[in-house]
């Protein structure tokens, strides 16, 4: 099993779904700021997470799917992931496909 930091992908759906609900600025730029301030390997996994709730890749590609995120980095990850439309509902979907309950993780940082 990876290793999925299911409490930082909790953080950031809560701060993706803030600032898609909202559309506000001040929201995205915390959004940005957070998963800039994360390690490359944290940052890694959320792309991974991200690809997976979106079904580009399934949970048994999940080195695969980190691996493409390394390589194919372009543009900072935080501005890749804060740019991305439905971001809070991917990570769910992602978190729920290998078998971490979103919900859970949300309520524990409560």
């Amino acid at each position: 099993m990876p290793e999925i930091h299911a409490d930082i992908a909790a953080q950031v759906i809560l701060l993706a779904r803030e600032a898609e609900d909202s559309g506000d600025s001040t929201a995205r730029a915390e959004l940005s700021s957070f998963i800039a301030g994360l390690n490359e390997d944290e940052a890694l996994m959320l792309v991974a997470l991200a690809w997976i709730g979106r079904e580009s890749f399934t949970p048994d590609e999940w080195d695969e799917a980190v691996q493409t995120a390394r390589e194919e980095a372009r543009v900072p990850t935080a501005d890749y992931l804060s740019g991305m439309p439905q971001l809070s509902g991917y990570l769910e979907d992602g978190l729920e496909a290998m078998g971490i309950s979103s919900a859970d993780a949300e309520d524990d940082l409560m």
